[in-house]
């Protein structure tokens, strides 16, 4: 099964932006997405564990998506959360 990065559409204000979540089937991948749109490592939230995330402003939404990330929906992103949980 072909590994997918996601972006969800949740649009919550922080610092005059408007910021989202970027998570991947696996570690690797989401830090790769994360390098080809210029994120830093240390903006990862909660690594290793079943939340592991980036929260991306919509500019680099928008960039992620270019690079193949897939859009879901903020409920898509909470399930995968829960799927990952319950595998652990």
């Amino acid at each position: 099964m072909p590994v997918a990065v996601y972006v969800d559409n949740m649009q919550a204000p922080f610092r005059g932006m408007v910021m989202c979540h970027m998570l991947a089937d696996t570690e690797a991948e989401l830090h790769a997405m994360a390098e080809k749109i210029g994120m830093q490592r240390r903006w990862h939230q909660h690594p290793g564990t079943h939340k592991s995330h980036y929260d991306i402003n919509q500019d680099m939404r928008a960039l992620a998506v270019a690079h193949g990330a897939v859009e879901i929906t903020l409920k898509e992103s909470g399930r995968i959360v829960r799927a990952r949980r319950l595998a652990k």
